[in-house]
């Protein structure tokens, strides 16, 4: 099986679909997967400014974009250099249990879980972000880091829901449990931050509620773990956290918000170089990455 083939092809993505990709003569562009046609948006298109638009005008522009003749051969990151992605922590019951088991602050995050104000923290800007195919970093200097399967909400210039990706959360989880103020070492180093494979607009996506989420971690070819949920089992809900985001801040080129991991391997599996981990999400599609060393 080549694990690492999937979601690599632009040709799997489904109707509705915003992807950023390389073409036959080397330029990149943004595309957009409709019904029956790949369109193609204009060469001055970013994510930001389809992002600053009121949600009918944007869907508009991405409905009335010229017919595709060129082909997009590979799929990049679905940002641009600046855009901001940002991250949720400890909002699936899962995830509380894990940090607990992990730190010896155990206390702080049963107190996140339940608080009414959510934890959420930068996680990188768009230039820093692996894309389908990509790097997925672990520390040198931590002896346990781990994948993180999250949905990420790609919100407009307003706050609302346009679309929705995935990321892949790497983390330290020895670095973090030593220390709960480590967490920006934990969470923010070089390719901490998977994004993709493209963008399903918020029109086509299935119930945001009850997405089926599945991580696959393949080493040698073999599955060497797997783990499964829902967003059914998500504590808070995406209104609230972007809600959050935006309460103090402006994002005049929208940004990305992953919504929180709920799938943890256990204490005893030790994520190596060379590893592939697999997300797949319903609705979205399969983000592939190969771990390496930073």
């Amino acid at each position: 099986m080549n694990v690492i083939g999937q979601g690599q092809n632009p040709n799997e993505a489904p109707p509705g679909t915003l992807l950023k990709a390389r073409t036959e003569n080397g330029s990149v562009r943004w595309f957009y997967q409709d019904q029956d046609r790949l369109r193609i948006l204009g060469q001055e298109t970013r994510l930001g400014s389809l992002l600053s638009l009121p949600g009918p005008e944007l869907t508009r522009k991405l409905e009335t974009a010229a017919i595709a003749n060129e082909a997009p051969i590979q799929l990049l990151a679905p940002v641009d250099e600046d855009t901001e992605i940002w991250a949720a922590g400890v909002t699936y019951l899962a995830s509380k249990q894990a940090r607990m088991e992990e730190s010896l602050e155990a206390d702080i995050y049963e107190r996140v879980y339940d608080a009414e104000r959510p934890e959420l923290f930068f996680k990188a800007i768009g230039r820093r972000a692996s894309g389908p195919g990509g790097p997925a970093g672990i520390r040198d200097d931590s002896r346990l880091n781990v994948p993180e399967p999250e949905v990420a909400l790609v919100l407009n210039s307003e706050a609302q829901v346009a679309g929705y990706t995935i990321c892949n959360d790497m983390s330290s989880r020895s670095i973090e449990g030593e220390n709960p103020l480590y967490l920006p070492q934990a969470k923010v180093y070089r390719h901490s931050c998977a994004i993709g494979p493209w963008i399903r607009t918020a029109a086509h996506m299935p119930d945001p509620g009850s997405l089926g989420i599945t991580m696959e971690i393949f080493r040698s070819g073999e599955v060497a773990w797997k783990g499964n949920t829902s967003t059914a089992n998500l504590k808070r809900t995406f209104t609230e956290l972007s809600t959050y985001l935006f309460r103090a801040e402006t994002y005049t080129a929208g940004a990305i918000l992953s919504t929180g991991t709920c799938v943890v391997p256990d204490l005893d599996f030790i994520l190596s170089e060379g590893d592939i981990v697999a997300i797949t999400i319903d609705g979205i599609g399969t983000l592939a990455n190969t771990v390496t060393k930073v």
